[in-house]
């Protein structure tokens, strides 16, 4: 205990740290998703499968590999970044497969007669999906794809020990192997971290899931 007291600066800073890879890859992984959506139930065969062959390489890809793609073959492309913004790139287009196959089913779940109704008076793809597949398909994608969320934040560690620095990881690294605190105590802080950020995250996700539940 005495460990995470006299480095309660350095807990704090990686906490933070940490934070700020998971909502960047929250809100990336969101948006990216639901353009996966909607390429998969897209009416245009083109879009189609370019929605499924994503979601069939980056799902049966290790996230790690995903990570090494962005920070060693993303450069010899001609693309250059930090190691930050490798990692959350590397976590966003992992996690945006599950998102968009999270939001997909949710589309499916909409009756048939829903949609043919909003072609029927004349509403595009993208207005059908805005004003009344959208709006009913939330209702059943709050559950699996809080699922997804909870464990994008887990995975957020593994963006960590990737080297992006200044994240929890990082701070355990630096006080076991630098200056040589054991590795107990030590890892009790992080944990301490990563559950102040998943249990949060969970309780949100269960109250939007009961509201979701009443409103069925």
């Amino acid at each position: 205990m005495n460990v995470i007291l006299e480095n309660l600066d350095l807990f704090a800073g990686g906490y933070w740290r940490s934070v700020q890879i998971c909502l960047f890859g929250l809100i990336g992984s969101l948006l990216l998703g639901a353009v996966v959506a909607a390429s998969r139930v897209s009416p245009w065969p083109s879009l189609r499968l370019g929605g499924t062959s994503w979601v069939t390489v980056l799902r049966n890809c290790p996230l790690t590999v995903v990570l090494f793609f962005c920070a060693f073959g993303l450069p010899e492309l001609g693309i250059r970044g930090s190691y930050w913004t490798f990692g959350i790139l590397g976590l966003v287009l992992y996690t945006s497969a599950f998102v968009g196959e999270a939001i997909r089913a949710g589309v499916n779940a909409v009756p048939t007669g829903q949609i043919e109704a909003a072609r029927s008076i004349g509403l595009t793809f993208t207005q059908s999906l805005r004003l009344v597949i959208g709006p009913q398909a939330v209702r059943s994608v709050v559950p699996p794809l809080g699922s997804v969320v909870i464990g994008m934040l887990k995975n957020s560690a593994i963006v960590g020990a990737f080297g992006v620095g200044g994240d929890l990881f990082s701070v355990s690294d630096r006080l076991t192997s630098a200056q040589g605190y054991p590795a107990l105590p030590v890892l009790l802080g992080v944990l301490a971290g990563y559950l102040a950020i998943t249990l949060p995250a969970g309780a949100v996700i269960a109250v939007l899931e009961r509201r979701v539940a009443i409103l069925r």
